[in-house]
């Protein structure tokens, strides 16, 4: 039996299947967001864990780290869009990627409350699996360790099926 990384070498595998062979593995969500990391770079500015996928739904963490603070010792506000976009992104291409292509065309955050210890963001949405093109909303909750949500990630994403 082939390696995770011999076969990922072959052929760049989708989302959902790097997920699926990434899930079950000890450390496999760290794993699976750093390999996001090195496919969009700017997301790997990050530490984070997908804690869960699947159609319509992402649950990724951004870890409390120095680096992604702003001066009043709170998460900076670009770190949570990142987190957002990224919660986002992979609610969409879960479904998406192999069958066609998506771009962000607009990101909107409401900021709440500081933020502060792990960040967990979660989508849920219904994404379109029918030839052609597709705009789609999609919201993301930013919550903090006691449920409180810290902020809202509004993304709008261009998704062209088929092409």
């Amino acid at each position: 039996m082939k390696s995770l990384i011999a076969r990922a070498l072959e052929r760049r595998p989708s989302i959902a299947q790097l997920w699926s062979w990434l899930k079950s593995v000890p450390g496999g969500g760290r794993i699976f967001f750093k390999l996001i990391g090195q496919i969009a770079p700017y997301t790997g500015t990050i530490d984070g864990e997908v804690k869960s996928l699947g159609t319509g739904h992402a649950e990724v963490v951004l870890f409390d780290q120095r680096g992604s603070r702003n001066h009043l010792n709170s998460l900076h506000a670009i770190a949570l869009m990142n987190l957002g976009e990224v919660a986002t992104g992979l609610t969409m291409l879960y479904v998406v990627d192999g069958a066609g292509r998506g771009i962000i065309t607009t990101l909107k955050m409401d900021y709440l409350k500081k933020a502060r210890g792990p960040i967990t963001a979660t989508c849920d949405a219904a994404i379109p699996t029918q030839p052609g093109r597709h705009d789609v909303t999609l919201e993301a909750f930013l919550r903090d360790e006691s449920g409180d949500v810290v902020a809202k990630a509004t993304a709008n994403w261009r998704v062209t099926i088929g092409k």
